[in-house]
């Protein structure tokens, strides 16, 4: 199939395809690897819009960029309209592309704060907030929602008409409910229902792990865009065959061992490169185990690259990798 397309504001997205924000995930050097395979559109990681109103040095190294790596969202998590706007000051210093406010992290500890999902219980602060930031941004505002908080409170739609009201640019829907978490099946009846129910783009998101995938949500929901965050993790190959795959060519180009190999290694150079080599290691060391899923006999590779301590020793890991396809 061959979606629309994705608007948002005046930003193009093609293929209608988005690199989700992900806590300790979605750094610079991901994000460029990414990009490599054909997302068209990414975000940083989810950042605290108090943290940052005091300039905390962590959400500061959250907004590092490069001139690639555009166009480029942020997405604040926050509750009090003062933090969001000083939020809002100093990420247009820095002139990212867009602003979506977080309605939807379950992380325990934010929804006690009444901030992310917590906020799903109350409709109208999601409104205001919006309203708030849509007043004083210059670039389109969205917002990232979940079905609701439980079973028994499905309230997307709701949410949704209440955000296009407040002037959201677009929608984020995650087909899961609070209380869900990531377990369980996404309900792809919700991401359409808010689709049918308001005017402006909705992307929608959960359990995009491929190509496949991406495309059962298009036709399932018949929603603008698609929002990919745990199915890239590992797999920035996904963006290159889901555009394969909504283009109409059903062959799915499949990484070879050689090309998964080469793309770990530029990972880590680039890792090594923006964070130092002790803390770009580091770094990297989770995105070894996920680009190495599917290998047979990796366990003893994958505990030498999460011993390793220098960029040597990562790059030994992954070049034995070769050797196990």
């Amino acid at each position: 199939m061959q979606p629309n397309g994705l608007s948002i504001g005046n930003i193009n997205i093609r293929p209608p395809l988005v690199l989700a924000p992900m806590s300790g995930v979605s750094d610079l050097a991901y994000r460029l690897i990414s990009r490599s395979f054909g997302a068209p559109f990414a975000f940083t990681e989810m950042i605290s819009a108090r943290a940052l109103m005091y300039r905390n040095k962590r959400c500061l190294d959250m907004l590092v960029s490069s001139p690639t790596d555009r166009p480029l969202g942020v997405q604040l998590l926050g509750n009090d309209p003062d933090a969001l706007l000083a939020a809002l000051d100093i990420l247009e210093e820095r002139q990212f592309d867009l602003v979506d406010l977080n309605a939807a992290c379950p992380v325990a500890k934010v929804v006690r704060r009444g901030e992310g999902a917590g906020l799903l219980r109350e409709p109208g602060r999601v409104a205001k907030l919006l309203g708030v930031l849509k007043a004083r941004s210059k670039v389109p505002v969205t917002v990232k929602i979940r079905a609701g908080w439980d079973e028994r409170s499905i309230n997307a739609r709701e949410i949704a008409v209440a955000a296009e009201d407040a002037g959201a640019a677009a929608i984020f829907v995650h087909g899961r409910t609070r209380s869900q978490g990531y377990k369980g099946v996404v309900d792809y009846n919700v991401v359409r229902t808010v689709k049918e129910a308001v005017k402006i783009p909705v992307v929608g998101s959960g359990d995009v792990f491929s190509a496949e995938l991406a495309t059962k949500m298009f036709e399932e929901t018949g929603c603008d865009g698609v929002a990919v965050a745990r199915g890239a993790m590992g797999n920035p190959w996904i963006f290159r065959q889901t555009a394969t795959l909504l283009s109409g060519d059903e062959h799915r180009p499949i990484p070879a061992p050689d090309e998964i190999v080469s793309t770990m290694k530029e990972h880590l150079a680039l890792s090594v490169e923006l964070l130092g080599e002790k803390l770009g290691v580091v770094v990297f060391r989770k995105f070894f185990v996920w680009y190495a899923r599917g290998f047979r006999h990796i366990r003893a590779l994958r505990v030498k690259a999460l011993r390793a301590t220098r960029m040597s020793e990562v790059l030994d890991a992954i070049e034995s990798i070769r050797d196990l396809s």
